[in-house]
């Protein structure tokens, strides 16, 4: 089964408004999901650029938010320990929490927002990556989704 993930300020394959990305205030959609599996120790997600001319460019990482959790509130601070026990690793940009969207001019890029169910709360410090994160997923992944929204620097 595959998790269903929303946001109240934008709809699947269309633009995120200016006020999530770095041309605005820059700060973090709410986002809900639904349709979880049973067995789940925690959550992670992650939101990535792919379009990035350097390659995938990560804009957050999160993990360890708890297994009761249905969604994130808008505005999530960008500390690296959130007051419920999540942890926020580093972006592309070296520093925690989010940072929204700020491509290049020119063509709209792609931001996927995917949101893993775990079997485990993962040991990993704020300082990880996403790579470091994959890698301590692997094998612990029981379902995910993806939100996917676009935005072209104005």
């Amino acid at each position: 089964m595959e998790i269903t993930i929303t946001s109240a300020v934008f709809t699947p394959d269309k633009p995120i408004p200016v006020k999530y990305t770095g041309q605005g205030e820059n700060i973090s959609p709410d986002l809900s999901w639904r349709d979880t599996p049973d067995g789940i120790a925690s959550f992670a997600l992650v939101c990535d650029d792919p379009d990035a001319p350097a390659g995938t460019w990560v804009h957050w990482t999160i993990w360890n938010m708890p297994a009761t959790s249905t969604g994130l509130a808008q505005g999530v601070s960008t500390n690296a320990s959130l007051p419920d026990g999540s942890v926020q690793g580093v972006t592309s940009r070296g520093t925690s929490g989010y940072h929204g969207p700020m491509p290049p001019h020119g063509n709209a890029h792609r931001y996927y927002f995917r949101i893993y169910a775990l079997d485990t709360v993962l040991s990993l410090p704020a300082s990880a990556n996403r790579t470091q994160l994959d890698a301590a997923m692997r094998g612990h992944i029981l379902s995910q989704g993806q939100l996917m929204g676009t935005y072209q620097r104005q």
